[in-house]
């Protein structure tokens, strides 16, 4: 479904991705594993268009995208949720995912209503502006807005980082619904339990390079990759 081929991106002068390789089939979670700095979000904003790379090639569902924007890449299919959140702050919950509802029509489809009952939370926050929301309901929000494009394929950017452990434990078990329901993820994560327990394969991100690919049960075996590329 997604095919990334020797990729290298900048951030104006500063080399930052070199020669990175990756896919993802459809059905699929799978997880970049890394420090923090390593590169895992710039992956995510390469594939995503925010940071065109300048050389290699992406490919999503066998159509060469690589440097379409952003609205290109929406339109067909791809979904993305930063590390950021980046909700608006001066609008509801509400207000922000009718906002970016697209083909909500769909038998099968994602509308408010479905994210409400996927997100129980956010319905009983719906008219609170999402500039007064804790963090792990930003997060949430964040997630639903971008389930209400409709996507074939969602790239989450460290959904985790900076929440509290019983927030991480059912933003976890949501992501997992979402595997069930069909939907093809990538997956940048620090947190290695969640990483572990989501995906089936994943790629270990340094210094900007794959350090390291293969499935989730030969990285949970593999302790001394562990320790040299993801601990502390």
């Amino acid at each position: 479904m997604l095919e990334v081929r020797g990729i290298h991106t900048y951030y104006g002068l500063s080399h930052i991705l070199f020669d990175v390789s990756l896919d993802v089939r459809q059905g699929e979670i799978v997880s970049l594993l890394g420090r923090n700095g390593a590169g895992k979000s710039t992956i995510m904003k390469s594939i995503m268009g925010l940071v065109p790379p300048r050389q290699g090639a992406i490919r999503f569902n066998g159509e060469a995208v690589t440097g379409k924007p952003p609205y290109i890449m929406a339109r067909k299919g791809m979904g993305y949720v930063p590390d950021s959140r980046r909700v608006f702050a001066d609008l509801t919950v509400d207000e922000n995912l009718e906002i970016s509802e697209r083909n909500a029509d769909r038998p099968d489809g994602w509308d408010r209503e479905a994210v409400y009952r996927f997100f129980p939370d956010l319905r009983r926050i719906r008219s609170r502006r999402a500039g007064f929301l804790s963090g792990g309901e930003q997060q949430m929000l964040t997630i639903a807005r971008a389930l209400v494009t409709n996507p074939s394929f969602l790239l989450l950017d460290e959904p985790t980082e900076g929440l509290a452990p019983l927030i991480v434990k059912l933003l976890e078990e949501q992501i997992r619904q979402l595997g069930q329901r069909g939907l093809t993820v990538l997956l940048a994560e620090q947190n290695q339990s969640v990483a572990l327990s989501l995906s089936v394969r994943g790629y270990i991100v340094d210094n900007g390079t794959i350090a390291y690919q293969g499935t989730i049960d030969d990285l949970r075996d593999n302790e001394e990759i562990r320790k040299k590329y993801l601990l502390v």
